[in-house]
């Protein structure tokens, strides 16, 4: 006789829901009450508007023989959520079914004492819905006869009903509790609205002005202008790799969208606010989103169940989660930082380092059976645990990046400028190697009329720690401006903080012709790099300044904004002038100030390193206040004309209501919020009766100086608490944000500009 399988073991968790890191058998983490995970899997016809429900068997040692949720089952130890989803389909109920089926639409935590008081489920549950268009036939289901006795539809409205009545049949779930979320999220999603969600999105749209760029390209030589060509080419396929890095599903989603763009005036709105943010989820309204599952693309799946004679197959739609997942597609959607902190614990330092680098994503063993992109056991690869595990950027985008690094190197055959060649040259090695340190000093050493950004930079879209960096890429003609001016050594914080090495960042302005890649929502109009800490230790960093962009801004929203919230008096000092100097200003003070550090055990660091998800808002912040203080100082000297004194503080008034309007989620708006309100509690802004603004310019400096040595010392000290404490009680939208920001909104002021590229467009319909 076969010895009997092992038990079940579970993660017991604590009862906030975090791992304890015990695991116990079933029937005891049930038999003491442990808190621990399960998963729920609900089956959706949007066709008939019902529900799939199972029949539990007799034997179940909980709710025998009631109806209920399609199919459902704990999450084994070790074991993740999405996976566990997977298998629990396939082993109930015969269903085979990819990852980009399954929708996240909540956790319920079920607390409840049963059979007498021998059964305690304390059970935090991942809830997920499958999206299907027709019914599944009930002769393509394969029941687990131990687990499932029968499955039906059911439609929702008579389901919630039959629960509402504590009808003895079904499992109980309160509908009028957390779980009444399953019925709301599907009512919203298919209720008739086509008229309301049009005007929602023409408005959402609207925020956005459209801006030609036209710029000259005269100075171009003949070699350089067939190099652009090239050059463009490679940044649209930049623009693939970024749609990828969003989200597992976006490039499926984008391509479905743009399909069906011209099947009515709503699938045409859904494509162009789609086109602006990159992703079904708002810029400038917190990222939430403004499509569903229900506006997804629809797949078709032969072989999902067993073969049904007349039957084409499954149909679905491709899922995404209602929020913005926080780890982009850099990690596995069901990764916490929790669960990457301990994996990461039992690395070597090399791991560790590959971890937590700008260049790899981290990804489960399960991702293979969903994806071509990754080989088991590659020499790129890391394979660390049975878990998580690292891939290299040059190995997860290889097939586009091989195609953008041969556009480069043909870029550079044409081209007749000998950094540009270089630079061009290094760049399409780095996307080869994963290796990006000798292509990004050849940006630094660039002397070109053209101007390109392309790679990996910024990290903003890992909202879990801010390690990822999204690729991206700039292409403009310069318009040769060059300063430097060295601040380290003046900065209002502690000698002790100071960085000795730190260079100056050199200034290029160019007019945008094209950009791509994390370009999403409000627009660039400055950036200073590379974020690598060997470099900018030992060279600085480089500053860009999008001038055509900056002008653009300033002209549509700024002087909008300062005629609708500054006061008569102080109105006529918002200036381009003084806008623009204090951009390039900010870009320069993100090269100065602390970067790497020592923290008090002597153990060397980073910034970024130690203040994770708080890194960017704090950076922004920091880059936005000393750069005023910066002006101040150079004001002081000489060297900038006194005329700025006092414009440079009205228009940064100005432009911090501009900034808060991308939304507090969004690193630069709450990076300005902080500092708003920070400057408004020590009286340097003040808000009058008739709801505009003015500055106290005899408390000004002082305020400026206090918040730029608060946030630069939180950075020298790498004290993240400090730093959530901070961004905890001074970003948020206070009530004198909350009168300017409904004044602007009154005067239909836009949010932001999206820019149409005509003289790109020319060159690639001519290439």
């Amino acid at each position: 006789m076969a010895a009997p399988a092992p038990e079940e073991c579970l993660d017991v968790l604590t009862a906030a829901g975090d791992k304890t890191g015990v695991s116990k058998p079933r029937s005891e983490v049930h038999r003491d009450g442990d808190y621990h995970r399960a998963v729920h899997v609900w089956i959706y016809c949007e066709s008939t508007g019902e529900l799939l429900l199972q029949r539990r068997a007799d034997c179940k040692d909980s709710w025998p023989g009631q109806w209920d949720i399609s199919s459902a089952g704990h999450i084994s130890a070790g074991d993740s959520s999405l996976s566990s989803a997977r298998r629990e389909l396939q082993e109930e109920l015969g269903i085979k079914l990819p990852v980009d089926a399954f929708e996240l639409i909540f956790v319920f935590l079920q607390e409840c004492v049963i059979n007498n008081g021998t059964y305690t489920n304390n059970e935090y549950n991942d809830v997920y819905l499958v999206t299907t268009l027709t019914p599944i036939p009930l002769e393509a289901f394969t029941l687990q006869e131990s687990e499932v006795s029968a499955v039906r539809y059911m439609h929702r409205d008579e389901y919630k009903s039959c629960l509402a009545a504590e009808s003895g049949e079904y499992v109980p779930y309160d509908v009028n509790g957390q779980y009444g979320q399953l019925f709301s999220i599907i009512e919203e999603r298919y209720k008739d609205n086509t008229e309301s969600r049009s005007l929602t999105l023409q408005k959402q749209i609207s925020r956005y002005a459209p801006i030609h760029l036209e710029p000259e390209l005269t100075t171009l030589s003949e070699g350089d202008k067939e190099a652009l060509g090239y050059i463009l080419k490679a940044s649209m396929v930049i623009d693939e790799i970024f749609y990828e890095q969003v989200w597992n599903s976006n490039t499926m989603l984008r391509d479905w969208l743009r399909a069906h763009a011209d099947s009515s005036s709503l699938d045409s709105l859904k494509w162009a606010y789609y086109s602006i943010n990159k992703s079904p989820w708002s810029c400038l309204d917190e990222n939430k989103a403004f499509l569903s599952t229900a506006d997804s693309a629809v797949k078709l799946l032969t072989d999902a169940t067993k073969p049904i004679s007349g039957w084409k197959g499954l149909e679905y739609r491709a899922a995404f989660p209602l929020d913005k997942p926080r780890g982009a597609n850099f990690y596995p959607a069901d990764m916490n930082k929790m669960e990457f902190d301990l994996w990461k614990s039992g690395l070597t330092d090399k791991e560790q380092k590959d971890a937590t680098g700008f260049f790899t994503v981290i990804k489960r063993p399960d991702a293979l059976l969903t994806t071509s992109v990754v080989e088991s056991d590659g020499p790129n690869q890391t394979n660390t645990s049975d878990d998580l595990f690292i891939v290299p950027y040059s190995k997860e985008y290889k097939a586009s990046l091989e195609k953008a690094a041969e556009l480069l190197i043909k870029a550079s055959d044409c081209s007749d400028c000998p950094s540009l060649k270089n630079l061009l040259r290094t760049k399409a090695n780095a996307f080869l190697s994963n290796d990006y340190y000798e292509s990004d000093i050849a940006w630094m050493e660039l002397d070109s009329n053209i101007d390109v950004t392309i790679g990996p930079y910024e990290t903003y879209e890992d909202g879990l720690f801010s390690y990822k960096a999204t690729f991206e890429a700039f292409v403009g003609v310069r318009d040769d401006v060059a300063t430097s001016q060295d601040l380290e050594k003046n900065l209002p914080l502690d000698n002790i903080y100071k960085s000795d090495n730190v260079s100056a960042a050199p200034i290029r302005v160019m007019n945008l012709l094209y950009n791509s890649g994390d370009v999403k929502g409000p627009q660039t109009i400055a950036f200073n790099l590379p974020n690598d800490e060997r470099i900018v230790n030992e060279r600085g960093t480089s500053m860009v300044m999008l001038k055509n962009i900056s002008e653009a801004k300033f002209k549509n929203i700024l002087k909008p904004i300062a005629n609708a919230c500054i006061r008569e008096e102080q109105k006529e000092y918002v200036d381009f002038e003084p806008y623009y100097t204090h951009i390039v200003c900010h870009e320069c003070c993100h090269g100065i100030g602390p970067h790497s550090i020592t923290l008090p055990g002597g153990k060397k660091s980073t910034v970024r390193m130690e203040l994770q998800e708080c890194h960017s808002a704090l950076e922004e912040a920091k880059a936005d206040i000393v750069g005023l203080w910066a002006l101040n100082f150079l004001i002081n000297k000489g060297l900038l004309p006194k005329s700025l004194s006092k414009s440079m503080y009205v228009s940064f008034l100005a432009g911090c209501f501009r900034s808060i309007r991308f939304g507090l989620e969004e690193a630069h708006g709450k990076g300005q919020a902080l500092q708003f309100n920070w400057l408004y509690d020590k009286g340097a802004f003040i808000l009058h009766s008739d709801g505009k603004f003015s500055i106290d310019f005899t408390k000004v400096e002082e305020a400026v100086e206090s918040l730029g040595r608060e946030i630069m010392t939180i950075q020298a000290k790498g004290d993240k608490p400090a730093a959530q404490s901070l961004l905890q009680s001074r970003a948020t939208l206070t009530q004198p944000l909350r009168v300017a920001l409904e004044k602007i909104e009154h005067m239909q002021v836009p949010v932001d500009i999206a820019p149409i590229f005509g003289t790109a467009s020319k060159l690639l319909a001519n290439n």
